[in-house]
């Protein structure tokens, strides 16, 4: 099967993302950003992989 996964923390980010290529286009998604969780979901779904993303931190732009 293939897979992996991925945690990467900062001062300012902390990011969590599993996948799995041979999957049925289950997902769960959270960034903070909606578009952006919905365009995930959306290629998770029709690309039928298995994404499961959590990331948190600053998400602002100076």
């Amino acid at each position: 099967m293939r897979k992996a996964k991925i945690e990467r923390k900062t001062n300012e980010t902390d990011v969590s993302v599993e996948i799995k290529i041979d999957g049925k286009g289950e997902h769960e998604i959270n960034t903070s950003i909606p578009f952006v969780d919905h365009m995930l979901s959306l290629m998770a779904h029709h690309g039928l992989f298995d994404l499961h993303l959590k990331a948190t931190g600053d998400i602002e732009v100076a």
